[in-house]
C-alpha cells in the first residue's frame, strides 16, 4: 500500500507549496479538506488564500517564517471558509519549510505537509500542544504591546532585567528565567529570576563551546526549545546533572540577536509542560528580540553614561583645602540631555605666595556657551588659562581679559574665501542682548545645527562659542572680595540676619566677543556670618523662568535655610529646581532641565558677638560719573535690603532720598558716590541709616525753589521724610545721611 493511500484512509491529505514560484499542490484529500473537489489540483497561492480565514492566513504566514528561521516544524489551526466566508471546517497543518537558492541567487522557501481535520473544542476547554486563537490571540497582542513599551522605557541594564523578570505572558508564564551574555569567547549570566543566588555557580561563566543549550543557541543563532526533562538530558547530559534539581519541565533558550549580531541568550523555564506551539514560540521569540533591543540601547546609554561622567569628573575641580575663617560648597548639575557635562565650570584657585589653607586665593565660576561635546571642550581649556593666568598674580580685571583675549584667539578658523575670519568678530548678534559695561545675559545656551556635519561645517553653522564668566579674589583674613564680572549674573549675599539681596558689581562683555576688552573691578566686604552665593543663569532660569521670576524662587530657598550647613543650603537650592517640589509647578514654569548648573557658595565664619550687640544687614554700592544708570540699580538694592520692613511708605521714601542723595552729588560734583546702607535691631523696632559720600568739599546748601523749579528740593524732602539727617565733611570730601525708623521715632 502506497503511502498516499494510507493518509487517504486516516483522512489526512497532502500539500506542496512553492513560496517563489507562487503556487500550491493538493492531493486529492487535501482538496477535499480545503473544499475543493476531491482530486489532486494545482492552484496559484492567491486564490488558495481564498479558502482560508483572513486572519489564518495572516497567522499561519507568521508561523511558516518563524519556523524557516529555526528550522524547525511549522503547525497551525487552520479554517477553511466557502465563498461567501461560512467556516467549513477547521484543519490542523504540519509542514517542514526548507529554504531553496534560486537561479538568480536569491533565496526563497519551499513547503511540504500534512492537513486533516480536527473537531473544535467545546467553550471553556483547551487543547493541550496546539495553537489557540480567539481570544488567547488578543491577550497575547495585548502583553506584547505592554511588554514592549515598558522594556523601551527601561533606561540602564538593570532595570531592562528587572521588566523582564516581571513579563508574565498568557497561558504559559515561566518560573525561571536568565540572560546570558556574551563577552570575547565566553557567556556570562548578567540577572536571573527564579532561582537562589548559589544555584547559577555553574552556569555564571562558561566556555562558548560548552554542551550547554545557552551556549548553543549563540553558537548557532537558533532558538532551542526542550518541552520535557527526558529531552533535555538526551541532548545535553553533561549539563543535566546540575539542571534537573531545579524540578523545571519545559525550557526554551532564545538567541538576543540585534542587527545580525548575537548578544546572548534569553533562558525561559517552566515548572509545568509546555508543547512551545508556533503560537508560544512567536511570543517568545518577539519578547528576545525586544530584550535584546532594550539591552543593546542600555549597553550603549551606560557606555555614554560612563564616558561623560569620566569626563565630568576630570573636568570639575574638588573644592581645595579648608580655609581658617571661611567655608566654600559646590555642587554642579549636567543637563537631563544624553551628554552628562556641558559648558558650565567652577574653580578654586591658590594664588601666589598663598601657601595650602591660608592666604589669599581666588573663585571662578562660568559657562560656555552650549551643553555639548564643543562646549565642553572649550571650557576645559578655559579652566585651564584661568587658572594659568591667576597663577601669574594677575588681577582680577586682567585675568579676565587675558582670558576673553584667549577664547577668542582658539576660536580662529578659514573663511570660505581662503582668509582667516576672527573668533568673535561679525557674532554680536549671537550673544543675544549682551552689552558692555555690565551687560547680564539671560542664558547662554546655544548650540550646533543638528545633522552629519563635518566639523569645519559644524563649526561655521554653529559659530563662535562665547562664555560668561566671575572671577573674585578673596582675602579671608580682611574679608573682602575683589570681583571681576564677563556677563555673568551678579553675587547674591546672604547677611547674618538672613536676608538674600543680590549685590551689583560692574561688568564687562562675556568672554570671547571681543580680543581687547575692559572689566572693571568692585570690591565687597563679606562680613562676618555672611555668605556669598555665585551661580550659572541654568540655576535661575531652568524652568521657564527670566532672572526676576528666578531669583523670587531662590530667594525664601536662601533665606530657609541660610545661617546652617553650607552644604544643607546648596542641596536646598539645587532641589529647588530640579527637586521633587520642582515638578509640582504646572504650565511653563516647571522642571525641564535644559541647563547645566553650577553653584558655589563661600561663607565667612560668624565671629562672637555681643548678647547686647543688635543684628544688622548692610548694603554698599559705587555710582560712576559715567553710570547714572546705576542710580535704579541702588533703589532696587536698597528694596531688597528692606523687603520685611513692616512700613512700606518708609521704603517708598528711603527710595526717594536715595534718588535725589546720589543725582545731586552726580549733577553738582566730579565725583563718584558711595552709596552705604545698613539696618540694624530687631524686626519692628530697626533702625534704617543711609550714607552718601564723595570726594567734594563742596557742601549741599537748602534753598527754597520756586513753584515751577527743577531741583533744589532734596533736604527738604529729608527733612520732611527722615526721622534724623545730616551732613558730615570728612578729611576728603563729605557724607549725607539719614535714618528712618521701624515702628516711629526711636532714641539714639
Amino acid at each position: 500500500m502506497r503511502t498516499e493511500e494510507v493518509l487517504a484512509a486516516i483522512e489526512t491529505g497532502l500539500w506542496y507549496w512553492d513560496n517563489a514560484a507562487g503556487s500550491v499542490t493538493l492531493d486529492a484529500e487535501a482538496a477535499r479538506l480545503f473544499g475543493l473537489a476531491a482530486e489532486p489540483t494545482v492552484m496559484a497561492e492567491s486564490a488558495m488564500r481564498s479558502h482560508f480565514h483572513p486572519v489564518d492566513w495572516n497567522e499561519i504566514a507568521a508561523i511558516v517564517g518563524l519556523a524557516v528561521a529555526e528550522d524547525t516544524l511549522a503547525e497551525a489551526r487552520l479554517r477553511i471558509v466557502d465563498s461567501t466566508g461560512r467556516v467549513l471546517r477547521t484543519v490542523r497543518s504540519r509542514c517542514k519549510p526548507t529554504v531553496k537558492t534560486l537561479p538568480d541567487g536569491t533565496q526563497d522557501f519551499e513547503m511540504i505537509g500534512t492537513v486533516q481535520e480536527v473537531s473544535e473544542p467545546r467553550p471553556g476547554t483547551a487543547v493541550e500542544g496546539t495553537s489557540i486563537t480567539g481570544d488567547w490571540r488578543r491577550s497575547r497582542e495585548a502583553f506584547l504591546l505592554d511588554a514592549g513599551r515598558a522594556l523601551a522605557e527601561a533606561r540602564s541594564t538593570n532595570e531592562v532585567l528587572r521588566v523582564a523578570a516581571s513579563l508574565s505572558m498568557p497561558g504559559f508564564s515561566p518560573d525561571g528565567l536568565a540572560v546570558f551574555s556574551v563577552s570575547g569567547d565566553r557567556l556570562r549570566i548578567i540577572g536571573h529570576h527564579g532561582h537562589d543566588a548559589g544555584d547559577v555557580g555553574p552556569f555564571e561563566d562558561m566556555q562558548l563551546n560548552t554542551d550547554y543549550p545557552a551556549a548553543e543557541a549563540v553558537r548557532t543563532g537558533r532558538a532551542i526549545y526542550l518541552p520535557t526533562p527526558e529531552a533535555y538530558e538526551s541532548r545535553y547530559p553533561t549539563t543535566w546533572q546540575y539542571v534537573q534539581r531545579f524540578d523545571r519541565h519545559s525550557w526554551a533558550f532564545v538567541p538576543l540577536v540585534v542587527a545580525g549580531r548575537t548578544l546572548g541568550t534569553w533562558m525561559a523555564a517552566f515548572k509545568h509542560r509546555v508543547a512551545f506551539s508556533p503560537d508560544e514560540r512567536s511570543v517568545l521569540t518577539t519578547v528576545a528580540r525586544m530584550l535584546a533591543q532594550a539591552l543593546a540601547r542600555a549597553g550603549v546609554a551606560e557606555s555614554e553614561r560612563e564616558l561623560s561622567l569620566g569626563l565630568q569628573r576630570s573636568m570639575m575641580p574638588t573644592i581645595g583645602p579648608e580655609i581658617p575663617g571661611m567655608m566654600v560648597a559646590a555642587r554642579y548639575v549636567p543637563t537631563g540631555g544624553g551628554l552628562q557635562v556641558g559648558g558650565d565650570w567652577y574653580d578654586m584657585i591658590p594664588l601666589p605666595g598663598a601657601g595650602p589653607g591660608r592666604g589669599r586665593f581666588a573663585l571662578v565660576i562660568g559657562d560656555v556657551q552650549g551643553h555639548d561635546v564643543r562646549a565642553a571642550g572649550l571650557m576645559g581649556q578655559l579652566r585651564i588659562a584661568l587658572r594659568a593666568y591667576a597663577s601669574e598674580g594677575h588681577r582680577p580685571d586682567a585675568v579676565l581679559s587675558r582670558a576673553s583675549r584667549f577664547l577668542a584667539g582658539l576660536q580662529l578658523y578659514p573663511g570660505r574665501d581662503g582668509g582667516v575670519m576672527g573668533g568673535a568678530e561679525g557674532h554680536l548678534g549671537a550673544v543675544g542682548g549682551a552689552t558692555g559695561g555690565g551687560g547680564r545675559l539671560g542664558g547662554t545656551e546655544g548650540g550646533p545645527a543638528a545633522g552629519p556635519l563635518s566639523d569645519e561645517e559644524e563649526y561655521a553653522a554653529s559659530g563662535p562659542r562665547f562664555a560668561t564668566c566671575l572671577y573674585l579674589e578673596v582675602d579671608p583674613e580682611r574679608g573682602t572680595l575683589d570681583i571681576a564680572r564677563a556677563g555673568h549674573p551678579d553675587p547674591v549675599i546672604l547677611s547674618a540676619d538672613g536676608t538674600a539681596v543680590i549685590r551689583q558689581t560692574a561688568g564687562g562683555l562675556p568672554l570671547g566677543i571681543e580680543t581687547d576688552s575692559d572689566y572693571p573691578t568692585t570690591r565687597l566686604d563679606l562680613e562676618p556670618g555672611e555668605t556669598l552665593m555665585l551661580c550659572t543663569d541654568g540655576l535661575i532660569e531652568t524652568g521657564g523662568h527670566d532672572l526676576a521670576t528666578g531669583w523670587t524662587r531662590l530667594r525664601p530657598v536662601m533665606e530657609e535655610h541660610g545661617g546652617g550647613s553650607l552644604e544643607r543650603l546648596a542641596d536646598a537650592l539645587v532641589q529647588a529646581v530640579h527637586g521633587p517640589t520642582s515638578h509640582y509647578t504646572t504650565g511653563p514654569l516647571v522642571d525641564r532641565r535644559e541647563d547645566d548648573i553650577a553653584l558655589l557658595l563661600l561663607a565667612r565664619d560668624r565671629t562672637p558677638a555681643p548678647a547686647t550687640r543688635p543684628k544688622a544687614r548692610r548694603t554698599a554700592l559705587t555710582v560712576a560719573q559715567a553710570e547714572p544708570e546705576r542710580i535704579a540699580g541702588a533703589r532696587r538694592q536698597l528694596r531688597q535690603l528692606l523687603h520685611d520692613w513692616t512700613d512700606a511708605e518708609q521704603i517708598d521714601s528711603a527710595e526717594l532720598m536715595v534718588s535725589e542723595m546720589l543725582t545731586n552729588v552726580l549733577v553738582h560734583t566730579d565725583n563718584d558716590a558711595l552709596l552705604v546702607a545698613e539696618a540694624r535691631g530687631e524686626p519692628g523696632e530697626r533702625r534704617l541709616r543711609v550714607e552718601v559720600a564723595d570726594t567734594s568739599d563742596q557742601l549741599p546748601h537748602r534753598r527754597r525753589p520756586g513753584e515751577l523749579a527743577s531741583s533744589g528740593r532734596g533736604l527738604l524732602l529729608m527733612e520732611m521724610l527722615a526721622d534724623a539727617w545730616g551732613v558730615d565733611p570728612r578729611g576728603e570730601g563729605k557724607s549725607i545721611w539719614f535714618e528712618l525708623y521701624e515702628g516711629g521715632d526711636t532714641e539714639s
